[in-house]
């Protein structure tokens, strides 16, 4: 793994996602329809972020030799999330989603050689998560905008 490469993917990629987050009023932060399931655009946030912090806690195991591979229930994860979060203000989310960030990206950097595992939560936390979300994430935005 190339830390560099990835750290400005994820960098590009955490930009578009905020850029666009940026685009919309208060009203269509909160306006179900993200996801069939009713997500909004702060859920997806909520969402980013949590995977973010989940991230971080598990390169930090990964350091401490605790971590063990396949012990997280990731549908459960996401449905707690999204429990949790949905009444917690847009403000909160955006800050917990980036002090998520940046307790990743500096648990990833205290590596210094990152294993595989590693590589993996780092890519799937960050770049690949948001790569997953930022197709529909425009689609979004632009109904919301258009309506």
């Amino acid at each position: 793994m190339n830390l560099a490469e990835v750290l400005a993917d994820e960098d590009a990629r955490w930009a578009e996602l905020h850029e666009l987050i940026g685009r919309l009023t208060s009203e269509q932060l909160a306006s179900p329809g993200y996801y069939r399931e009713g997500w909004s655009a702060k859920d997806l946030l909520a969402h980013v972020g949590t995977w973010l912090a989940e991230a971080g806690m598990m390169l930090e195991r990964i350091a401490a030799g605790t971590y063990r591979h396949g012990e997280l229930d990731v549908d459960a994860v996401n449905e707690r999330t999204l429990e949790a979060l949905r009444d917690v203000a847009f403000s909160v989310v955006t800050a917990q989603a980036s002090a998520s960030r940046t307790r990743m990206r500096h648990a990833l950097v205290e590596l210094r050689e990152p294993s595989a595992e590693a590589t993996w939560w780092i890519r799937k936390a960050g770049p690949d998560h948001y790569a997953e979300h930022l197709p529909r994430l425009r689609e979004w935005v632009e109904e919301l905008r258009s309506s």
